[in-house]
């Protein structure tokens, strides 16, 4: 049985040291970090216009070097590497997943930084014996060359940890680390996480080796001074939460069982976040079209998206389970509203009535439909 992500984080926050000190982390590893730089950097004198030449190539090197590890040893099990495979995909890739990408306080800086030493190691291991050979060809080019390798490993720490700020924080609206933000958390998916956007920095090499992947980010409702019409509704399903949410969250399913859905345009099985699709609908008696975002999938637990239709509706669907017994309790939140004031009149006049008796439908169906598909499933299996 698959964690939760907030199982997880509160399992792996529970195991963090009493005595770690995430400000002392982050600070090691930027002085150390600018001490080391300016050590190689002191042997630099009337740099020649070729001799300038290192630096883009360092940076070139220090990027096909991050791609190379991301990839290859933090998403593939190499007995060689088999901690940083645990700590970067069983921890990092854990903690952070589509709907909780950000961290909530600075302790969680334990999952996101490298280990303190890693930069002390990075230095001595690769940079310092790089640095002495090229020394022995061209002492600007070796100076530049190994101040800008721990530069680099100090722009990686950095950007990475922008990637999990708060959406709040102002740095999140830097146009540079906006991009990279999306592109990471496209990469935290988890069916692509093992194929796309493994740079960190700058995606140079996802792009040069077709790995680069990239989706706009989800329209998001604006918020009105109208209050939401929100109605939950509820029942127990005879099978396992992960079961009945995989089934509820297929929304190839959903014209079976609920009876405002007509057609869907989208693909089938349990969608994750980040996954569009269309549906009509004929709502309250009234037709529709609706484009939807999935916002968040925990499979067995909740899944939730939102929708933008025709006369200025948005609404957020939410769905939650919970284990009760040998069965699980499915609780299905609709919250919508629309935009102009004659639907808005229409809603409470009219349609909120006929929505809500169309969602108690829809539960007895789901429950009906979705036991017929899971003893079918345990059949076959």
């Amino acid at each position: 049985m698959r964690q939760t992500t907030e199982a997880f984080r509160s399992r792996y926050r529970a195991n963090i040291h009493p005595r770690y000190n995430p400000w002392l982390h982050g600070t090691f590893v930027l002085l150390f970090g600018v001490f080391a730089m300016a050590v190689f950097w002191s042997t630099v004198h009337q740099v020649q216009p070729t001799e300038w030449l290192a630096v883009p190539l360092t940076l070139l090197l220090f990027n096909f070097g991050v791609y190379c590890v991301h990839r290859h040893l933090g998403h593939q099990k190499k007995t060689y590497a088999r901690l940083f495979y645990a700590r970067h995909t069983g921890d990092h890739h854990s903690f952070f997943a589509p709907g909780h990408m950000t961290y909530d306080s600075a302790r969680d800086w334990r999952v996101i930084l490298f280990p303190a030493w890693l930069i002390v190691l990075h230095t001595l291991l690769i940079t310092l014996p790089l640095w002495w050979l090229l020394m022995q060809v061209d002492v600007n080019v070796a100076g530049l060359v190994g101040g800008f390798l721990v530069l680099g490993y100090l722009a990686y720490e950095a950007f990475h940890a922008c990637e999990h700020l708060p959406p709040h924080n102002p740095l999140t609206r830097l146009p540079w680390v906006r991009q990279m933000r999306r592109l990471h958390e496209l990469h935290h998916r988890r069916e692509l996480m093992q194929e796309r956007n493994f740079n960190i920095v700058f995606p140079l090499m996802d792009y040069l080796f077709g790995t680069l992947y990239w989706e706009p980010e989800p329209a998001i409702p604006q918020p009105t001074s109208t209050p939401m019409t929100r109605m939950q509704h509820q029942i127990e399903i005879a099978g396992t939460p992960f079961a009945v949410l995989a089934y509820a969250s297929n929304v190839s399913h959903w014209p079976q069982w609920h009876p405002s859905s007509l057609r869907i345009n989208g693909q089938k099985g349990p969608l994750h976040a980040g996954a569009r699709f269309e549906e009509d609908i004929r709502a309250g008696g009234r037709d529709g079209h609706l484009r939807w975002v999935v916002d968040e999938y925990l499979p067995g637990l909740r899944w939730r998206a939102q929708a933008l239709g025709d006369h200025g509706l948005s609404l957020i669907l939410t769905y939650e389970c919970e284990a009760v017994g040998e069965g699980t309790r499915f609780v299905r939140t609709l919250e919508y509203q629309f935009s102009g004031v004659a639907m808005r009149l229409a809603n409470r006049l009219l349609l909120k009535r006929r929505i809500d008796r169309e969602s108690a439908a829809s539960m007895l169906a789901l429950r009906e439909m979705a036991e017929k598909h899971l003893a079918l499933s345990e059949v076959r299996a």
